[in-house]
């Protein structure tokens, strides 16, 4: 005998297998982001009166580059988990949050490409 109801199956109610990824997404670029973050903050400071030429050679520099596409991906990720999930919880209406979800996805991608390929143009051209 089982305790689980089998009407939600067949209604379609039951879980969609989606929590389990979008929860472990958020906690991996949460953590990563952790030192990422600290990098970069300590960076910045180093860098700190530097001149034009000198933080161009500091971002032409292979894993400074790599470092810093890594910082843009996971924080435009997880910007995006985060909006989704207040996206659900605060909006009703079916059709406004399919739209601001599908929004916000199109942004990040956007500005997380535009970043990317910034970091590229300058990380080449050094």
């Amino acid at each position: 005998m089982s305790l689980r109801d089998h009407l939600k199956t067949v209604r379609g109610l039951g879980s969609a297998k989606e929590g389990v990824h979008h929860w472990w997404a958020q906690r991996v670029t949460a953590i990563a982001l952790v030192p990422l973050t600290i990098w970069f903050v300590v960076s910045m400071i180093g860098v700190a009166g530097a001149g034009h030429d000198e933080v161009v050679a500091w971002i032409g520099h292979p894993l400074v580059a790599v470092l810093l596409i890594c910082l843009i991906v996971a924080v435009f990720h997880h910007a995006q988990l985060g909006m989704q999930v207040i996206y659900e919880d605060y909006i009703h209406d079916g059709w406004l949050k399919m739209a601001a979800d599908l929004g916000t996805k199109f942004l990040a991608v956007l500005l997380g490409l535009s970043a990317a390929i910034a970091v590229l143009k300058i990380a080449i051209g050094a």
